[in-house]
C-alpha cells in the first residue's frame, strides 16, 4: 500500500496524473516517454544519442504494470536517489522509463538496426527483476557521463608524486560513483630512511589519514558517501598501527573512521600462526620484491630476508605470529576492521597470472584483478536474481542460462560505453575487459525450495547451481568472443592454458603444501567447453564475482548477495530513511499453518523475530527461518568454498557473531583459510542492548529493552550491527 501511495505521488509529480488505473497509466507512460528523453537531452543530462532510437518500438515495450512489483523500500530508494532529476532537482523520470533509459544506454554500441531489439531485450530482463545492473550503471547509463563501472583497484608508488597521484585518482574515481580498493603496501614504514633529505619517514598512517579525508570531501556524485578501502600486507612494519585505524580511542590523527581497511595476508603468515612460530616485519623500501611475489616464491624470498635481518643486514621487527593474529582478530571484532583477505589464493587462482599480480581486492572484497602503476583495475558488476529463477519447485536452469547470456552481454557493453575518469582505468579495462557477474536473492531461492541454510541439502544444491552458473557465464563470454573477438591479453592466460576455476583449487593446494578442504566434484562437460575457449578465446579476462548487492537488492525486494536473512523482523536504515522489514516468506508459511494473526505479529515484534522463543512455532519452520546470529558460521564458510571453486574472482562473505570468543573467531578464519577462501568481508556483531518496542503490550511481554536475554550469554559490547545498507558503509552495488 505504501509503495502504491508513493507511486501515486510520483505519477502526479512527473505526469500530473491523479488517476493511476493501469490502462490509463500505460497510455500516459507511452505518450510522454519521448518527451522525457528530450527534456533530459535539452538539460544536458541525457545522452543525445538516445534520440536516435525508434521510439515507436520502445514505447510499445514499456510495461506500466511492472511498477506494481516494487515494495515500499525499493520505491523510496528509487525516488530519492536513482530516478533522474532536472537541474532544479525535480524528478522527471518514472521507474519503467529508468529501466528503459538504462537499457538504451547499454545498447548504444549494438549494431545499427539491432539497437531497439537489444534495448528491449535488456529492458525485459531488468523490469522483471531477472538481473539488475550495479548502482553506477543505474545512475549513469544513458547520461552524458556514463561512468557505469562499480569498482576500481589501484596501487601506490612510494614517492610524494606517486602518493598524491593516488589521491587525485581516487577523487576522480569516487566522484563518478566508483568504490575503491587501494594497495598501500609499497609505502615505506615508520622510521625508514628518506634518502633525498637524509631524514626518517613518518610511515604509512599519516598518508591513510589524508585518504580518509579525500573520501569525505569527494563523495559519489553527491548521491552517497565516498567508499574507499586500504589494503596492507601482513609483513609491513606498520601493520600493528594499521589494524588500529578504526579504533574509537587514541590519537585521532592516527585514526581513519571513514575508510575501510583490509589485511592482505600471505599463506606463510597463516602457517606461522598454526605452528606458533615468529613473524618478521619489514619496510617495503628494503624488501621491494615481496610485494610482487606469492606462493613458494614469496616464502623463499621472505625467508632469505629473515636471514638478512638475523645477520643485521636490514632493519625489521620480530614478533609472535599468533600474537599479531590475535590482535588482528580483536580489532576485527571490536571495529569490524581490518577485513581478513588472503593474498595467495587470489593470485594462484587468478586467470591473469601471466600479465601481473593481484595486490589487493576492492571495496567489498569480491574483485581480484591485477594492478600496476600503469593499470587501475576496473570491474563492471551486475547480479542475477536467483529468487526469480524458481519454477515448479525447482531451479529453472533454462531460464537461468538465458538470463546469464543477456547479462554477460550487458556487462561487456559497459566496457566500451564507459566514461573513464583516469587513463590507467581505461587502459586496464580495454586490455582485460573484466566483468563480475554476481548473484542475489540467494536466501529467497532457498525459502522457495524449502531448504534450510544449515543443511547438507543446501550444500549439494549450491554446488550444482554454481557449476551451472559458471558454465553458462563462461559460455556466454565465449559466444561474445566469437562475435566480437577475444580480450587482448587472452593468450597465455589460464583460460588459454585450459585451466579453469575448479582446476585452480588443486594448484593452490600444491603451491601451499597444505590440503584444501573443498570437494572437487563436477557434473558438466567441461572438456568440450575448454576446447571451445582454446579455439575462440573469451571476451572477458574475469567473468564472475559475487558482490554485496546492498541497494539493488533493496530496490527489487530480494535478499542480498549470498547471505541468510538477517532477521525475520528488523529495522534497517539507509540514506532514504528507516524501514521496518518482515520476512514475507515466513508470513506466508505461518499463514499456511493457520498461525498468522495479530497476536503472532505482536509476538514476533517482542522477540525480535527470533522463532526459537515462540513455543507454538513448528520446529521445521524454526530450522528454515533461524536468526542469523544463531547459525554456526562454519555453514557460511563451507558454502562459500563450494561456490568459490567455480568462480574466477571472489565473494563478499559477511560473518555474524553474537558471542565474545577469540577461540571461535580463530576457528572461523582458519577454517576459511583451510577451505581455500580468497577473501572475507565484514564481521558483524550485535550491540549490547536492543530498542524498546513501544507498540508491544508490556503486560503480556514485559519490558523489551534488555541488555541481555535472561539465561543467555552476554553479547558483544562492541559496535551495533553494521546494517545491510547503513549510510556509513553502503556497499558498491
Amino acid at each position: 500500500v505504501a509503495a502504491r501511495l508513493l507511486l501515486r505521488v510520483l505519477y502526479q509529480q512527473v505526469l500530473g496524473a491523479t488517476e493511476t488505473r493501469t490502462h490509463e497509466l500505460a497510455g500516459l507512460y507511452q505518450e510522454h516517454f519521448e518527451d522525457y528523453i528530450r527534456i533530459g537531452v535539452d538539460a544536458e543530462i541525457l545522452d543525445p544519442r538516445l534520440l536516435e532510437y525508434d521510439f515507436a518500438k520502445l514505447t510499445a515495450a514499456l510495461d506500466a504494470e511492472a511498477d506494481q512489483k516494487f515494495l515500499f523500500q525499493g520505491m523510496q530508494v528509487l525516488h530519492d536517489r536513482y530516478l533522474i532529476r532536472d537541474r532544479k532537482q525535480n524528478v522527471i523520470e518514472l521507474p519503467q522509463w529508468m529501466w528503459m533509459r538504462v537499457s538504451m544506454g547499454l545498447a548504444l554500441i549494438e549494431k545499427e538496426g539491432e539497437r531497439e531489439e537489444r534495448a528491449i531485450e535488456f529492458y525485459n530482463q531488468i523490469k522483471d527483476f531477472w538481473y539488475i545492473p550495479s548502482t553506477p550503471t543505474l545512475f549513469s547509463s544513458g547520461t552524458t557521463h556514463p561512468q557505469l563501472s562499480s569498482c576500481y583497484l589501484n596501487t601506490v608508488e612510494d614517492s610524494i608524486e606517486g602518493i598524491f597521484k593516488v589521491y587525485t585518482d581516487n577523487a576522480r574515481l569516487s566522484k563518478w560513483a566508483g568504490g575503491l580498493g587501494t594497495d598501500w603496501t609499497p609505502v615505506r614504514a615508520t622510521g625508514a630512511d628518506i634518502k633525498g633529505t637524509n631524514g626518517k619517514s613518518q610511515g604509512l598512517i599519516p598518508w591513510l589519514k589524508i585518504d580518509n579525508d579525500v573520501a569525505i570531501a569527494v563523495n559519489q556524485g553527491g548521491k552517497r558517501k565516498g567508499a574507499h578501502c586500504g589494503y596492507l600486507e601482513t609483513w609491513h612494519m606498520d601493520i600493528e598501527d594499521f589494524v588500529e585505524l578504526r579504533k574509537n580511542v587514541g590519537d585521532e590523527r592516527r585514526r581513519t573512521h571513514d575508510i575501510n581497511t583490509a589485511n592482505w595476508i600471505p599463506d606463510l603468515f597463516m602457517k606461522r600462526v598454526m605452528n606458533d612460530e615468529p613473524w618478521t616485519l619489514f619496510s617495503p623500501d628494503e624488501v621491494p620484491e615481496l610485494h610482487d611475489l606469492y606462493g613458494r616464491q614469496f616464502e623463499e624470498a621472505y625467508e632469505r630476508r629473515e636471514a638478512q635481518f638475523d645477520a643485521d643486514e636490514i632493519i625489521g621487527k620480530r614478533v609472535d605470529a599468533k600474537a599479531l593474529w590475535r590482535k588482528m582478530l580483536t580489532m576485527l571484532f571490536e571495529t569490524g576492521h581490518p577485513w581478513i583477505t588472503f593474498k595467495d589464493p587470489c593470485n594462484v587462482r587468478s586467470p591473469q597470472d601471466h600479465v601481473g599480480v593481484v595486490h589487493s581486492s576492492n571495496l567489498c572484497t569480491e574483485i581480484t584483478l591485477n594492478t600496476t602503476k600503469d593499470e587501475t583495475a576496473v570491474c563492471n558488476l551486475g547480479s542475477v536474481n536467483l529468487g526469480r529463477h524458481i519454477k515448479d519447485g525447482a531451479i529453472d536452469y533454462e531460464r537461468l542460462a538465458q538470463t546469464i547470456k543477456t547479462a554477460v552481454r550487458m556487462l561487456d557493453n559497459v566496457i566500451d560505453i564507459n566514461y573513464y575518469p583516469t587513463v590507467e582505468a581505461e587502459r586496464a579495462n580495454m586490455q582485460h575487459r573484466a566483468i563480475g557477474l554476481g548473484t542475489m536473492g540467494y536466501q529467497d531461492m532457498l525459502y522457495q525450495l524449502d531448504i534450510p541454510f544449515a543443511s547438507d541439502a543446501h550444500l549439494e544444491l549450491i554446488d550444482e547451481l554454481y557449476e551451472r552458473y559458471s558454465y553458462e557465464a563462461i559460455s556466454a563470454s565465449a559466444d561474445l568472443a566469437e562475435e566480437r573477438g577475444a580480450y587482448p591479453t587472452f593468450k597465455g592466460s589460464k583460460w588459454d592454458r585450459g585451466v579453469f576455476p575448479l582446476d585452480t583449487v588443486d594448484l593452490l593446494e600444491k603451491e601451499r603444501g597444505v590440503p584444501i578442504e573443498c570437494d572437487r566434484t563436477k557434473r558438466l562437460d567441461w572438456d568440450s567447453l575448454k576446447r571451445r575457449v582454446k579455439a575462440g578465446g573469451l571476451r572477458n579476462s574475469n567473468i564472475m564475482a559475487v558482490a554485496p548487492t546492498a541497494t539493488i537488492s533493496n530496490i527489487v525486494g530480494t535478499t542480498p548477495c549470498i547471505e541468510p536473512t538477517f532477521r525475520n523482523l528488523y529495522v534497517t536504515s539507509n540514506l532514504s530513511g528507516e524501514f521496518t522489514l518482515i520476512n514475507q516468506w515466513l508470513v506466508n508459511d505461518l499463514d499456511a499453518e493457520g498461525l498468522w494473526n495479530p497476536e503472532m505479529a505482536e509476538t514476533l515484534k517482542a522477540v525480535d523475530g527470533k522463532l526459537d522463543r515462540i513455543p507454538n512455532i513448528p520446529d521445521r519452520l524454526k530450522e528454515k527461518y533461524p536468526d542469523i546470529f544463531d547459525l554456526d558460521m562454519i555453514w557460511l564458510i563451507r558454502a562459500d568454498a563450494l561456490r568459490g571453486k567455480w568462480i574466477d574472482q571472489a565473494q563478499s562473505l559477511n560473518l555474524f557473531v553474537s558471542k565474545v570468543s577469540g577461540k571461535y573467531l580463530h576457528e572461523l578464519y582458519t577454517t576459511a583459510w583451510k577451505a581455500g577462501l580468497k577473501t572475507t568481508y565484514y564481521l558483524r556483531s550485535l550491540g549490547a542492548s536492543q530498542v524498546e518496542k513501544s507498540t508491544v503490550d508490556q503486560t503480556k511481554f514485559g519490558k523489551t529493552h534488555k541488555r541481555q536475554e535472561e539465561g543467555s550469554e552476554q553479547v558483544s559490547t562492541g559496535p551495533q550491527l553494521c546494517a545491510i545498507e547503513d549510510p556509513e558503509c553502503e556497499a558498491c552495488q
